[in-house]
């Protein structure tokens, strides 16, 4: 698929035209926010995220997320949310998106106040890599998913998708295109996702990928980035059989850890 440079629709504005329809939230999306004929999964994920915080009030952090690909989002998406459990501190919430196509996603999202706790420790330390402004530019080969020309994306280490001989892995600064509040959850989930499955490092031509199961980690309540810029490190644990299982973490830009997750991918090639 061709990459759509004019008439590009700003994330913005794509999460302002979500509206409320017979109790739920509806969205179409534009042809420059799609992968193939379908919604990217992160997307996907940050409009049931979208759709929640606008239904539900009052909900405390987001601590970790559940998101399962059923089937392609495609033509007009609705979302509906509902609570599946209420307590003193965390709220679970049970969202599906639907399409033209039937079920697109089932998630489920974890809400918890924050509490008082004798532990303090965290294990993911950034790399040390040189800034955005140094790192040469990411997005660079031709006939990449049209969503991807909404971010601006600087190779810090490892490897492009095609770079037979390499680690199945790559480190990269990631920044929206478009300005705009850089303390959005909502923002930060459709970021996540924006990157090719490092298992396609592995591959001597570009192949069809499909997301299954996605699940994040959120490691910080009120993640920010003063610049817009967040370095995404993403690695496959395995390759085989046609699915991938990698895992990404997300730092913000003075080093702080604000996001893990766990993907599993299928590889049609």
């Amino acid at each position: 698929m061709s990459n759509i440079t004019s008439e590009m629709t700003p994330f913005s504005v794509l999460t302002a035209a979500m509206v409320q329809d017979n109790g739920n939230h509806s969205i179409v999306l534009p042809a420059d926010w799609l992968q193939g004929r379908t919604a990217y999964g992160g997307l996907s994920a940050a409009l049931c995220l979208q759709a929640t915080l606008r239904s539900l009030e009052d909900l405390p952090p987001l601590r970790s997320a559940q998101f399962c690909f059923v089937g392609p989002a495609t033509g007009k998406l609705s979302i509906s949310s509902d609570v599946l459990r209420k307590g003193k501190s965390t709220t679970l919430v049970g969202c599906d998106l639907t399409g033209d196509s039937g079920l697109a996603v089932r998630s489920t999202l974890c809400f918890g106040a924050g509490r008082t706790s004798s532990h303090d420790h965290q294990s993911f330390v950034m790399p040390k890599v040189a800034g955005p402004e140094d790192c040469p530019g990411y997005y660079v080969w031709p006939d990449r998913p049209n969503f991807m020309s909404h971010f601006d994306g600087r190779l810090a280490a490892g490897a492009r998708p095609r770079t037979l001989g390499a680690k199945p892995e790559m480190t990269v600064w990631l920044r929206h295109h478009d300005a705009g509040d850089d303390a959005s959850l909502v923002r930060l989930l459709a970021l996540a996702d924006a990157l090719p499955p490092p298992s396609l490092v592995l591959s001597k031509e570009f192949i069809p990928i499909s997301t299954m199961t996605w699940s994040i980690d959120m490691l910080d309540d009120k993640p920010f980035t003063s610049t817009g810029w967040w370095l995404v490190q993403a690695t496959a644990n395995t390759s085989r059989e046609g699915y991938s299982a990698q895992e990404t973490v997300i730092w913000s830009p003075d080093g702080k850890p604000v996001l893990v997750a766990r993907q599993n991918v299928t590889i049609f090639g």
